[in-house]
């Protein structure tokens, strides 16, 4: 009787990580979309459009602002390197 118990104790531990598994195959992923109607409603593509397009004006905001960095870095570097600091004397 004890084997049985060890027996079901062991195939519902096997169990867990192969039905992970196969919950997660692209396969039931596509059959499970299939099952709930995956077409996109047009109040939601046309929602996704105005995200897309808010996300594209910040990437390009973001881009002027790192070139802008640049350009500030690139212009420190050269103070730095034209004009080196003047040296202190010797401390008495």
């Amino acid at each position: 009787m004890l084997w049985v118990v060890a027996f079901l104790i062991v195939m519902v531990a096997l169990l867990i990580p192969i039905l992970a598994i196969v919950l997660d195959s692209p396969f039931v992923q596509k059959l499970a979309e299939s099952r709930r109607g995956a077409a996109l409603q047009e109040g939601a593509a046309e929602e996704l459009r105005k995200r897309v397009g808010v996300l594209e004006g910040e990437v390009d905001d973001l881009g002027r602002a790192m070139g802008q960095l640049r350009e500030e870095t690139q212009f420190l570097q050269h103070l730095l390197e034209d004009n080196p600091p003047p040296k202190l004397p010797p401390s008495s």
